[in-house]
């Protein structure tokens, strides 16, 4: 596989689209139909070849963006596999700019959603000509026609200019590697990707760049491995790069630092190979250049001349994250310190960028754009073997002529007919604002809602729960708002281990009769623990690890076995949920443990 050298023959594009609208699986289908694999590789019968981290696998969802590249015929075609989840964004637009166009895939019975509308008008903001595939045409419940309309609107909506208002439309049934420049009458007959693959070809400009410049690049993307160490990834915009080339590094501060390329590689599939040459137009790999971090730039040692740094939409939410402060701090994880803590972070925001980190005491505060980009953080620490306590998650609120705002999210909710009622009691608790509500034919109706971020916090597993997991729930930051009151307090009082040991099935039957219980018969506590949800407003305090007394008066009655209902277990999602501003969330390799911050009952009642 050698690079070609003819920008014309270069297609970047980036696919992008809402979350499970079937963006990795036509990556998947591109992969296998440009015969990047030989049949008898084992990617040629895997599913989400470019999901390669262990909680994309676990969750089913993209977390970070990918670049691969085909060959078909004498085209070679990067493609970036984004992620759909809003949390995400970051990832979608710090990749937008190495493409110069793009597939928007939409879901044919879902239609555009909240992500689809923030991934194209950041990609019509950037001049990026779009594609648009109609994926998943063979649904029951497909409705082709009405997708193609909300989608015209939508265009009319974000458009830059005119031209972004004629865009061509394919279909396709990505899971089964099929496409059509028109709906086909029968989705069973034959077909591939072909109309894809000359789509691209048609529509996608090639890179407008210049060949006999000096190099420039700006670095999108940094990969690792224990070979060569640090690759900084991105579209190199003027010039070309060879090994063995002296090259500045114009760092992000304004400071320049030289240093030489090791080597210059590529992607084919799900390999890097190495060229000799790299060429304007090209996405590639460069070793060597150990400092490089995203938003740097990499030009020519003659010419230093920095490009425009990557702007990424500011974080929405915080959470405190330190050191482990409990009695069981130390026994469970490798990394404990504030120091450990604090190198993991700074490591992480090489790559995260839509990611903020502040020293906060001891600890920090971390700020991220959704409870599931912190979420997916925590998770990757936890399993590093990282030990540590982390805070309720915090909206982020700025000043703007002189005046405190916070984000505001638009909702989209999906609900069966039967649980509609539930569904805007508990959006009115919070008050949200009801903007549009429509029924479809299948019995689902479809509500659209405007509220706070800091309203949503902990509304999705309350509403999972009461709608029995029917609900489909999408949100997506759209602006800000004065800060409003503050919002009463929902969830009920937790029961509160009394003191330190080990739990009893005896004393957890007596703790059953005050609340759902959170810990099991044979479990390490601690005072001040939170063992369980009271069915009281009130904290309570409750001892489980007493023991029952023996005595000779023995009744054949009282010495039966003990059924205890088992412990409910809580995610981390759903724990981060929960925890109230005085609670803290202990979370270690082994165990997720919600506790109080002040474990000391005397020391809680004098501060209330």
């Amino acid at each position: 596989m050698q690079a070609d050298q003819d920008p014309a023959k270069i297609r970047n594009i980036a696919i992008i689209a809402h979350v499970d609208h079937g963006k990795t699986t036509l990556v998947d289908g591109l992969l296998k139909q440009s015969a990047t694999f030989r049949d008898n590789q084992a990617e040629m019968s895997m599913q989400l070849i470019m999901d390669s981290g262990d909680q994309e696998k676990e969750r089913g969802i993209t977390i970070t963006a990918k670049v691969t590249a085909v060959q078909h015929g004498d085209l070679r075609i990067n493609i970036i596999d984004t992620p759909g989840h809003a949390d995400f964004s970051g990832e979608v637009e710090r990749t937008l700019n190495m493409a110069d166009g793009c597939l928007l895939i939409v879901d044919a019975q879902e239609g555009p959603m909240p992500q689809t509308k923030f991934v194209l008008s950041k990609a019509l903001a950037a001049e990026i000509k779009p594609v648009v595939v109609i994926n998943k045409i063979d649904k029951p419940g497909a409705r082709i026609a009405e997708v193609e309309d909300e989608l015209a609107d939508l265009f009319l909506e974000l458009a830059v200019h005119e031209d972004q208002l004629h865009y061509p439309v394919y279909y396709a049934i990505g899971r089964e590697g099929k496409a059509w420049t028109s709906p086909p009458s029968d989705v069973q007959a034959a077909a591939n990707l072909d109309p894809i693959f000359e789509a691209i070809e048609k529509h996608i400009p090639a890179p407008k760049v210049s060949i006999d410049q000096p190099f420039q690049m700006l670095v999108t993307a940094l990969a690792y491995d224990n070979f060569k160490g640090k690759y900084a990834i991105g579209r190199i915009t003027k010039g070309d790069i060879t090994a063995g080339q002296a090259v500045a590094l114009c760092k992000k501060d304004g400071t320049i630092n030289q240093s030489k390329i090791d080597a210059v590689f590529m992607s084919h599939g799900l390999n890097r190979f190495e060229v000799a040459k790299g060429i304007a137009g090209d996405i590639v790999q460069l070793t060597g250049v150990s400092d490089a971090q995203i938003g740097d730039t990499i030009a020519d040692v003659d010419h230093p001349e920095a490009l425009p740094t990557i702007e990424v939409e500011a974080p929405t939410l915080r959470i405190y994250m330190g050191p482990n402060t409990s009695p069981f701090k130390g026994q469970e994880g490798e990394f404990n310190t504030s120091r450990q803590i604090a190198d993991r972070l700074k490591a992480e925001l090489e790559t995260n960028v839509g990611l903020q980190v502040d020293e906060s005491g001891i600890g920090f505060t971390v700020a991220g754009r959704g409870e599931l980009h912190l979420g997916v953080l925590i998770e990757t620490m936890r399993r590093e073997g990282y030990e540590f306590e982390v805070g309720r998650p915090e909206v982020v609120t700025h000043e703007e002529n002189g005046q405190t705002v916070e984000p505001v999210e638009e909702v989209i909710v999906e609900v069966p007919a039967e649980h509609v009622g539930t569904v805007q009691m508990e959006f009115g608790q919070r008050r949200a604002n009801l903007k549009e509500q429509f029924a479809s034919p299948k019995g689902v109706t479809k509500l659209v809602y405007e509220m706070p971020t800091r309203a949503l916090l902990g509304i999705r597993n309350i509403l999972m729960t009461n709608t029995k997991g029917t609900i489909v729930m999408n949100s997506l930051v759209t602006g800000f708002q004065p800060l409003g009151p503050a919002l009463q307090q929902i969830r009920n009082g937790v029961l509160i281990a009394f003191e330190s040991g080990v739990t009893t099935p005896y004393s957890l039957q007596n703790a059953e009769a005050r609340g759902v219980l959170y810990v099991g018969p044979a479990e390490k506590v601690y005072a001040g623990q939170i063992i369980g949800l009271s069915t009281r407003s009130e904290d309570m305090e409750i001892n489980v690890c007493k023991a029952k007394h023996l005595t000779n008066m023995r009744s054949s009655s009282s010495d039966g076995v003990v059924q205890l209902t088992p412990p409910t277990i809580f995610s981390l999602e759903q724990c981060l949920d929960f925890i109230e501003n005085d609670e803290l969330l202990e979370v270690t390799p082994k165990n997720l443990r919600l506790r109080k911050k002040e474990l000391d009952p005397n020391k809680r009642k004098r501060q209330k």
